[in-house]
């Protein structure tokens, strides 16, 4: 079995022990390095060159749950199963960064913070939590494991996805019919939706207005579902209290983006959720020993819809 590994970071070399180790069999390039013929190509961030010189004959495994990027190349092999990571343990941490984002939210530390700077020594009035809505755009693995972690705190949970699902404790939406509706019921927006021609601009002006005044949007999903501008206008103009953005259409941002300094903006660097290198590869190899053993894997992505 031959593998070949590509990361766009310097840890090429931890990627490619923890392989190692987990498959021993395996004989493992490390690119641009190229085996006789890999059967399997493990990427993140892939440069299109890789694609048309190494074509896997089995399978490429994404290290990250998102696959927009590789999706985007002219010489990914069409027939070739694409397969993301499935949780790897990002949940976790996806899970501590919403929750974080939100009881920042519904306790105004954004607003207490202010009040520290202006030495004001004033207290506000408790938001009724029965009224903050908390809206989970996207109901997928991670989605999903947001919503239950947020249950024990009694905010009321709303969650849209394209296609109907049922999550307990969670009132959900579906299709772009009842969006409107649902987004009137978000006093926190948590975007955790994949990147796809159908979710890019996504969170324009309109559907920004349809959120209630005062609310607050987080995006741990992709920088390309909120349309830039328009947020920044309906922080501007007040509509939106605040936002906490770890995804970005350019990454890094770049130095001169109005949400560096903005006062509403909250930016982090795509940390919600790193991708764990043993958890990660521990589920690669598991995938692997079950393609070669002919069996079917979960995480293959549907070329059509994008995920």
């Amino acid at each position: 079995m031959r593998i070949l590994l590509q990361t766009a970071n310097a840890n090429a070399g931890a990627w490619r022990a923890a392989l190692a180790a987990a498959l021993p069999e395996a004989e493992i390039a490390v690119w641009p390095e190229l085996p006789p013929a890999a059967d399997y190509l493990v990427v993140w961030k892939p440069p299109a060159e890789l694609f048309a010189r190494a074509p896997a004959a089995k399978a490429i495994f994404n290290l990250g749950a998102g696959v927009d990027g590789v999706m985007k190349l002219p010489t990914l092999p069409p027939a070739t199963p694409l397969v993301r990571l499935e949780d790897s343990g990002m949940a976790e941490q996806m899970i501590d960064y919403v929750t974080l984002a939100l009881l920042a939210a519904y306790r105004e530390q954004r607003a207490y913070a202010g009040q520290q700077r202006d030495g004001l020594w004033q207290a506000r009035p408790p938001l009724p939590k029965a009224a903050f809505g908390v809206g989970l755009l996207g109901l997928g693995l991670l989605g999903q494991a947001v919503a239950a972690a947020l249950r024990p705190f009694r905010f009321p949970l709303a969650g849209w996805s394209r296609t109907r699902k049922a999550v307990a404790g969670v009132a959900t939406f579906a299709g772009s019919d009842e969006l409107p509706a649902f987004l009137g019921r978000a006093q926190v927006l948590v975007c955790l939706l994949p990147s796809t021609p159908d979710t890019r601009d996504l969170l324009d002006r309109a559907r920004l207005a349809a959120l209630p005044r005062g609310a607050h949007v987080v995006n741990v999903a992709r920088g390309d579902i909120v349309v830039d501008a328009d947020l920044l206008a309906a922080l501007d103009e007040g509509h939106l209290a605040g936002a906490t953005l770890d995804v970005f259409r350019a990454e890094p941002l770049p130095a001169g983006h109005p949400f560096w300094h903005h006062p509403r903006v909250t930016v982090t660097p795509h940390v919600s959720a790193i991708t764990l290198i043993e958890d990660s590869v521990a589920q690669v190899a598991a995938k692997i020993r079950r393609l070669e053993a002919g069996l079917a894997v979960t995480g293959v992505v549907d070329r059509a819809r994008g995920y």
